[in-house]
């Protein structure tokens, strides 16, 4: 049977290396600003309850650790329908399934700001209700993030995901400053406004955005490569050529998924270094509250700082790791990076500037490692196996969600002190940087891209 690298016509030297980036290029262009803006969406959605909660727990008579168990309960959803989502993703095609993603989310994290009202409609109590819509909410935004995963490998060989997938994480940093600013401005200047309080319209505001992008993925987004018009057969062939010769060797059936040593290696590196990660997402503006700082706005912008450090940092480490095709180190190195920085910000919690100063370190080592580790799935399966091996990797990587912000709750409900908890979460990057150091050089392979989309095209991008 012919494949399609048999029927691509051979390479002519630098016209063909040159051919190959300006159609990935191309691919870039068109897929990743959708994709980013996505992302700064659903990251908006997902934190801004750590924003709420300035307000949220007086108005609700609601206590930290109710509070936590709700902001934790996202992730039960989220884990439950992880790996059923990708599949239907990989088999339905990403356009519907992702706008899908979009649209239903946006309605339950604004319904999060009717809890009350809702609640007594259903009669049931106040906080039954927000366990309830916390739930829901990881139910419909379960397999966004692996789905995205997947749909980059539909496009992109493994040595050419770093430097694409620090281009698509950076809506998470991007999304947490701007929506830091953002969440602070809206609960400041909105309280009141129309019978409501300032949580609830920061939760009806943000999530406006969801509802926006999923009408853009419907008009702009192809499936994969067979299906975008804006693609030329020759650029097709050649893409799928890259994409069939990178399949070669990985496990491609869902029996290899859960019987594969290295996904299970893969899953506690995520469950580790996303448990330093939730924690200091939900809880950096009662951290920083807690250093002496009450006005909302001014949380927000000090929030902004750590985040639009760790851009310049995340961009930085990926674009050295694919000019010398290293993973390990540059995954390993940002962890501890992250988990002292994480240590030193509770150490220094009394002093507002030194804390800044230690929340970014930490910011800037753990969203450096992101892309780096987020091309390691797709070295090690494809097809199917990718789908349900991404999504299976998410789903309990994502339980970080639940230990990071109940590591925090009870180290402050049982010494009074929040930032006690964050020792813990720092411990936590420690025990991720030795497990990324224990995986197998035949796993990394060489991914070095010496013809790659130069770094500001991407940034544009």
């Amino acid at each position: 049977m012919e494949t399609v690298s048999q029927r691509l016509p051979e390479p002519s030297g630098a016209g063909q290396a040159s051919f190959e980036d300006r159609t990935y290029r191309k691919v870039i262009l068109r897929i990743l600003p959708v994709l980013l803006l996505c992302y700064m969406a659903a990251y908006l959605d997902r934190v801004n309850i750590g924003f709420a909660k300035l307000d949220m727990l007086n108005d609700l008579q609601f206590s930290n650790t109710i509070y936590a168990l709700g902001a934790s309960m996202f992730f039960w959803g989220y884990f439950l329908f992880e790996v059923p989502s990708n599949l239907l993703l990989h088999r339905f095609g990403a356009r519907m399934w992702i706008a899908r993603i979009m649209l239903t989310w946006a309605i339950v994290s604004m319904a999060v700001a009717f809890t009350v009202p809702l609640a007594k409609f259903f009669h049931i109590e106040s906080e039954t209700m927000f366990y309830v819509l916390r739930f829901l909410l990881g139910i419909c935004e379960a397999g966004f993030f692996p789905g995205v995963i997947l749909y980059l490998n539909y496009w992109f060989p493994t040595r050419r995901q770093s430097r694409v997938l620090s281009g698509f994480l950076m809506a998470m940093p991007i999304s947490l400053t701007l929506g830091g600013v953002i969440s602070g401005w809206l609960m400041t200047r909105m309280q009141g406004v129309q019978g409501m309080a300032c949580w609830q319209w920061l939760l009806i505001i943000e999530g406006i955005p969801s509802v926006i992008m999923a009408f853009v993925v419907l008009a702009f987004m192809a499936n994969n490569v067979d299906s975008a018009k804006w693609l030329s057969p020759e650029e097709k062939a050649m893409l799928k050529a890259n994409l069939e010769t990178d399949s070669k060797g990985k496990a491609s059936n869902l029996r290899e998924v859960f019987f594969n040593g290295r996904v299970w290696l893969l899953v506690l590196i995520l469950l580790t270094f996303n448990t330093g990660f939730y924690g200091l997402a939900f809880w950096m503006p009662s951290i920083i509250k807690s250093a002496g700082i009450s006005n909302p706005l001014d949380i927000g912008l000090l929030t902004a700082i750590p985040y639009g450090i760790a851009v310049i940092a995340m961009t930085l480490n990926a674009r050295h790791s694919n000019k010398t095709g290293e993973r390990r180190l540059h995954a390993a190195i940002p962890a501890i990076i992250g988990g002292i920085g994480l240590i030193l910000s509770a150490y220094f919690a009394n002093n507002v500037v030194l804390s800044i100063i230690f929340l970014s370190v930490s910011a800037s080592g753990v969203l450096s490692l992101m892309p780096i580790y987020w091309t390691l799935p797709g070295t090690v399966l494809s097809g199917v196996a990718a789908a349900a091996g991404i999504g299976m990797i998410n789903a309990i990587g994502n339980l970080s969600g639940f230990t990071g912000s109940m590591i925090t709750a009870m180290a402050e409900n049982l010494t009074g002190n929040i930032n006690n908890g964050t020792y813990v979460l720092g411990a936590c990057l420690f025990v991720s940087a030795g497990l990324i150091l224990s995986i197998p050089k035949a796993m990394l392979g060489n991914h070095k891209v010496d013809t790659a989309v130069p770094a500001g095209q991407l940034s544009q991008a």
